[in-house]
C-alpha cells in the first residue's frame, strides 16, 4: 500500500510542477509587420503610424497578451522602411511573409495596393491592414484587406459645401501628386463642378520629395482662385500654406485628409496664418481620447498623438480582438471573418469608435472635420457617412459613446 501512496504522491507532484511550468512559460508569439515611409519627406507621417501600432502592441503584451483557443499569445512587431515606394513595399511584404506575419500594416494607398497583389498567394496569405481613405482600395476586391478611415468622398462633399457657402466658386488644385492625390483631385472636380464651382487649374505638387512650391503656386494664383485645394503629408502641407501666404494668397484652403490639422497647427505654431481653412480633425478631440491614449502616447514618444497614431492604435486592438474571436493565429480567412463583430469598439475603451466593418473591408468610423475661421479654430464636426436612411443614422448614433458636446450629423451625399 505504501508504494501506491508513493506513486500517487509522485503523480500529484508531477502534475503540480507541470502546471507551474506551463503557467511560467512565456506566451507564444504572433508576428505582425509594418512597412511604411520611415525616411524621406513622408517619414514623420510613417513614424506616427508606426508609433501608434507599437504603443498598442506594447500595452497589449504588458497586460498579458491575448487568449486564443485557451492559449496565451503576445505580439511581435517587425518594421521595415519602404519610403512610400511600391516595389520596396512588396519586397518588405515578401520578407515579412516569409517570417510568418499574420498581418502587415501599411499607410499609403499605392504601396498597400501593391502588397495586395501578393497577400492572397496560396499558403502565404496575410492580412493587409491599410490606412488610407481612398475608395479605390476597396474596389480591388481583396478578401484579406482591412482599411480605415472612412472613404474621402465624405470629406470632399463636406469641404465643397463649406467653401461654396462662403461664396467661393473658383478653385485651383495644388494637391499632392501620385495615385492618391490624383484620385482626390478627380473626385473633388466632379463634386465641385456638380455644385456649380469652377476649377481654374490643376497643378499637383510633389509633397514627398520637394519643399519649394513657388512654381505651382505662381501658376495657380495667376488664375485668380478664391480657394485652393492643397495637401499631402502634414509637414510639407504646412510649408505649402506658408508659401501661399508669403506669395500673397488671401483666400481659403481645402486640405485633403492626408494632411492633419493638429499636426500642422503644431508645426506652424498656431492657426492664425491659416486664415480660413477646412481639414481633417486630429487626435486631440474627445472622440479619439478613449482611455487617455493621447496622454500615454505623449509620455512614451515625447510628441503629440496624431490621427495616424490613434487610428492605428485602435487598428491593432481590432486585430487582436478578431484573432481571439476567430480562435486561430494562422487562418487569416477566419480572422478576417471575425472582424465585423469582434472589432466593434466605443470611445470609452478606444481612441477611435468602430461601429462595424463593411463586406469590402472598410471600417465604419465617423469622418471628423474641423474649420479655421479668420485664423481661429472652430469646434470639430462628426459625420456618419454610411447610414442609408435617417432612421439608420439615429439607430447607430444612439450607440455612440463619443462626448455629446461634439456636434454630429448624418451625411447624406448628393
Amino acid at each position: 500500500m505504501k508504494w501506491i501512496q508513493k506513486l500517487f504522491s509522485t503523480l500529484a507532484l508531477t502534475l503540480v510542477l507541470a502546471a507551474a511550468a506551463q503557467a511560467q512559460a512565456p506566451a507564444q508569439e504572433i508576428l505582425i509587420g509594418y512597412s511604411g515611409p520611415l525616411s524621406g519627406l513622408a517619414a514623420e507621417y510613417g513614424q506616427d503610424v508606426f508609433n501608434g501600432i507599437e504603443l498598442a502592441v506594447n500595452e497589449i503584451n504588458a497586460a498579458g497578451g491575448i487568449s486564443v483557443a485557451g492559449k496565451k499569445y503576445s505580439f511581435k512587431l517587425e518594421r521595415l522602411d519602404d519610403r512610400a515606394d511600391p516595389t520596396q513595399a512588396v519586397n518588405n511584404a515578401r520578407r515579412l511573409q516569409s517570417m510568418g506575419a499574420v498581418a502587415v500594416f501599411n499607410p499609403v494607398y499605392n504601396t498597400a495596393a501593391a502588397m495586395m497583389n501578393i497577400n492572397d498567394e496560396k499558403g502565404k496569405e496575410f492580412l493587409v491592414m491599410a490606412f488610407t481613405s481612398t475608395p479605390r482600395i476597396t474596389d480591388m476586391g481583396n478578401k484579406l484587406m482591412l482599411v480605415t478611415p472612412g472613404p474621402f468622398v465624405s470629406m470632399v462633399e463636406i469641404s465643397a459645401q463649406w467653401a461654396l457657402e462662403k461664396g467661393w466658386k473658383r478653385c485651383a488644385m495644388l494637391a499632392t501628386i501620385g495615385p492618391y492625390g490624383e484620385e482626390w483631385r478627380n473626385v473633388f472636380r466632379k463634386v465641385w463642378e456638380r455644385r456649380g464651382g469652377t476649377i481654374t487649374v490643376d497643378r499637383p505638387a510633389n509633397y514627398y520629395t520637394e519643399t519649394d512650391y513657388s512654381a505651382p503656386i505662381t501658376a495657380a494664383l495667376a488664375t485668380k482662385p478664391d480657394v485652393l485645394l492643397i495637401g499631402g503629408p502634414s509637414a510639407t502641407t504646412a510649408l505649402m500654406i506658408e508659401q501661399c501666404r508669403t506669395m500673397g494668397f488671401r483666400g481659403g484652403f481645402i486640405m485633403i485628409d492626408q494632411a492633419k490639422l493638429d499636426y500642422i497647427e503644431t508645426v506652424m505654431k498656431g492657426t492664425k496664418t491659416m486664415g480660413n481653412l477646412i481639414g481633417s480633425a486630429g487626435a486631440g478631440i474627445p472622440p479619439r481620447e478613449g482611455q487617455n491614449v493621447a496622454a500615454r502616447y505623449r509620455a512614451v514618444y515625447k510628441r503629440a498623438a496624431t490621427a495616424e497614431s490613434t487610428f492605428n492604435f485602435a487598428f491593432v486592438h481590432a486585430l487582436a480582438r478578431s484573432i481571439s474571436a476567430a480562435g486561430t493565429t494562422t487562418d487569416v480567412y477566419k480572422i478576417r471573418q471575425a472582424f465585423p463583430k469582434a472589432a466593434v469598439m466605443y470611445a470609452t475603451e478606444s481612441p477611435m469608435e468602430v461601429y462595424g466593418v463593411q463586406d469590402n473591408g472598410r471600417f465604419l468610423v465617423v469622418t471628423a472635420t474641423q474649420t479655421i475661421t479668420n485664423g481661429v479654430k472652430d469646434k470639430p464636426m462628426l459625420y456618419f457617412w454610411w447610414p442609408k436612411t435617417q432612421a439608420e443614422y439615429e439607430a447607430v448614433e444612439k450607440t455612440s459613446q463619443i462626448d455629446r458636446s461634439i456636434p454630429r450629423r448624418w451625411l447624406k451625399t448628393q
